[in-house]
């Protein structure tokens, strides 16, 4: 058989199968696995460095599949090159408890690198894995030992690239020269409501362009050798990233669908499903059908992908052997390892009446943990000076060809890839994205940072943060109506609560400077799973720990800060900035001769995961007179409070004034603290 007849089998089986797994299932997209098929066989059979049998080996090439609804084409990849995903799984596609979900999943399937779905998510999560590669090399390697040396590619389709996020993730990979980024764009002209012409005439390869990418037109779709030419061209261009436009047709093969919107969101039913395969000279019968040949040519790729890792096996002998330490700290942080006394030069703060902010608490934190992690890097939405997320001499993450005298802003430290704090700009959406492909690639301890009004901006990235199950840490200061003259636009009401009701993610909402350090310490020991901390901007009292509990309680979500305060007739619990209120309210209750309880509650999730008598402990049933004081929405506190408590919470925007002035007017005051709690006091006493 000559090579192009085997090439055209190969791609058809690719093509098929992916279509009978979406048949099967009755569900699912069979547009693009049919149009981006031989794009697909050419990347993976003939450039992509990967070893079925270790998909987590350190120097492999990422790919990710941005338009994560083609899914079927994925799963029929990691099949036929060797994964460990069987004909089952695809047979079981988008069926209850299987690995083949109806988008990618990093946390179910071997070899998905990332979870996709949301468009334009997948490739900003490439454009964090590119920075992560282009760090990592600047570290690590030394002449004659190229240790990390890998691409990330991405297959994005026309709803990737007409959202905003991929836009935001893309000029910055312009601006940050990520040659080692290549993405293939399936450009067919056709979204699931239509031909891309009803919303979509911009010249996308004019765009790339002004952001600085190298771009390839390649309008034969279906020819692997053209495509792997052009994927062989990208490769050589190391100071841009790259874009090939592939020109396909969606459903090719489908005879009465083929080219059109209805074959991208639906099966192609059994009919036209026959009649592509007969269009194609592919057998109709039986589904799921994988010639010898076909196997054996995909399979390749375990034996391509051994010693492609065994070779570098021997490199990274050679290396440690000559870097010891180097290459101890390599190993270490791919495999997401802390270091031995990593937390015991974390800060802690002596009582101080005036207090820090918690941002600048947050500050001087970040500075200790970076002496001893240098895999923690990040940055901030062009808020460094106001979110103060920089981490000082850790040098820049710019391309080393941009001058740094041309430059205002640097932090100080090394210049070029090496440097670890990235600028983002004022690019929330996309710095989610970046900041989830970094975590996702491995050997960082990734952060973003913003004002938490811009929250919503980051939100779809903290979600997809806790599906995958990722210690993406995600930094948001301004954290209410304290921001003050900004006025409603820019504080925070409702944000506290659309953030807790994100499942799997650690809201965490300090108190003073030292609960601050307490939600760091949890921060980086949860690589499992995100943390959002949640930061003032003005001053917030230090509390005198040798009066009060040790801030160590923020570990298990809420705590009582006066626990000599036994038998107590009310009880006073906050988070944040609130904390002081009731810390003062609970002196002018004990000078009328009442007994109130302070429970700090700086992280709900974690309180709400203890053990039952632990809860009661802290909020005992008995005590029914209850006062809850958040600068924010009440959603959410009934369940502290219970039927009889009270709530000192703002169900309505804020307002332009000095931050005092509206603590006052919108009654977070001492008083009102007070008021409240012997209102309820005097009601418990009627019942």
């Amino acid at each position: 058989m000559s090579s192009s007849n085997l090439d055209n089998i190969c791609v058809n089986a690719l093509r098929f199968l992916a279509a009978d797994t979406v048949q099967k299932a009755n569900s699912g997209h069979p547009g693009l696995p049919m149009g981006a098929a031989a794009a697909a066989y050419a990347l993976w059979t003939r450039c992509l460095k990967h070893n079925p049998f270790n998909p987590h080996w350190a120097d492999h090439d990422r790919f990710v599949l941005s338009a994560g609804h083609g899914s079927a084409l994925l799963y029929a990849l990691l099949h036929l090159t060797g994964y460990d995903l069987s004909l089952e799984d695809l047979q079981n596609f988008r069926q209850w408890n299987s690995r083949t979900p109806g988008h990618p999943e990093s946390h179910l399937t071997p070899g998905v690198e990332t979870t996709t779905g949301p468009l334009g998510q997948g490739i900003g999560n490439a454009v964090g894995m590119a920075i992560a590669e282009a760090h990592l090399a600047a570290r690590f390697n030394k002449p004659g030992h190229p240790i990390v040396n890998h691409f990330t590619y991405a297959l994005a389709g026309d709803g990737c690239l007409m959202e905003g996020v991929a836009a935001e993730a893309c000029s910055l990979a312009g601006h940050l020269q990520l040659g080692k980024l290549i993405v293939l764009y399936d450009d067919n002209r056709v979204s699931l409501a239509g031909s891309t012409n009803l919303s979509f005439s911009e010249d996308v390869g004019q765009r790339f362009e002004a952001y600085g990418w190298h771009i390839q037109h390649v309008s034969a779709g279906n020819n692997p050798d053209v495509i792997e030419q052009a994927i062989r061209a990208a490769q050589a261009v190391t100071d841009q990233p790259s874009l090939i436009m592939v020109h396909t047709q969606i459903g090719f093969g489908a005879p009465h669908k083929q080219g059109l919107f209805e074959v991208h969101g639906s099966p192609l039913g059994s009919d036209e499903l026959k009649a592509a395969k007969e269009n194609l000279g592919w057998p109709v019968e039986p589904m799921f059908h994988i010639p010898a040949e076909v196997q054996a040519h995909y399979r390749q790729a375990v034996e391509m992908g051994r010693r492609a890792e065994d070779e570098w096996n021997l490199r990274f002998t050679a290396y440690t052997q000559t870097y010891p330490q180097l290459a101890a700290e390599f190993k270490r942080i791919m495999a997401g390892e802390l270091p031995a006394g990593w937390d015991a030069a974390l800060p802690t703060f002596p009582a101080d009446a005036k207090g820090l902010a918690t941002r600048k608490a947050s500050e001087t934190v970040m500075q200790a943990l970076a002496a001893k992690l240098p895999e923690l890097m990040g940055g901030s939405a062009d808020l460094n000076p106001s979110t103060f997320t920089w981490l000082k001499g850790a040098g820049d993450f710019q391309p080393p060809a941009l001058p740094q005298t041309d430059v205002q802003g640097a932090v100080g430290g090394p210049w070029g890839y090496e440097g670890r704090n990235v600028h983002f700009g004022v690019r929330e959406h996309a710095m989610g994205a970046i900041v989830n492909g970094m975590a996702r690639h491995g050997g960082f301890i990734p952060y973003g940072s913003t004002f938490f009004v811009f929250a919503d901006y980051v939100r779809p990235a903290v979600r997809l943060s806790a599906i995958m199950r990722i210690g993406s840490v995600w930094v948001f200061t301004h954290d209410s109506i304290g921001v003050g003259e900004d006025g409603p636009t820019h504080q925070p009401v409702e944000h506290l609560a659309t953030l807790r009701a994100v499942p799997d993610l650690l809201v965490l909402r300090p108190c003073d400077a030292n609960e601050t350090a307490w939600a760091w310490k949890l921060a980086i020991e949860n690589r499992q799973r995100p943390t959002a901390l949640v930061l003032t901007r003005q001053n917030v009292p230090t509390l005198d720990r040798t009066v009060f509990a040790s801030a160590e309680g923020t570990v298990r979500g809420a705590y009582v800060l006066n626990p000599a305060a036994s038998q107590p007739d009310v009880i006073l619990m906050a988070t944040g900035s609130e904390v002081v209120l009731i810390v003062e309210a609970e002196k002018q209750l004990a000078a009328k001769g009442i007994r109130a309880r302070l429970v700090s509650m700086p992280c709900w999730e974690l309180f709400e995961e203890q053990a039952a008598d632990y809860r009661e402990s802290v909020l005992p049933d008995a005590v029914t007179a209850r006062i809850a004081v958040e600068a924010g929405v009440s959603l959410g506190w009934h369940k502290w409070i219970g039927g009889k408590g009270t709530l000192v919470t703002l169900d309505h925007y804020g307002a332009s004034a000095p931050a005092p002035k509206l603590m006052e007017e919108f009654g977070f005051t001492v008083e009102q603290v007070v008021e409240k709690a012997l209102a309820a006091i005097e009601k418990g006493s009627k019942r």
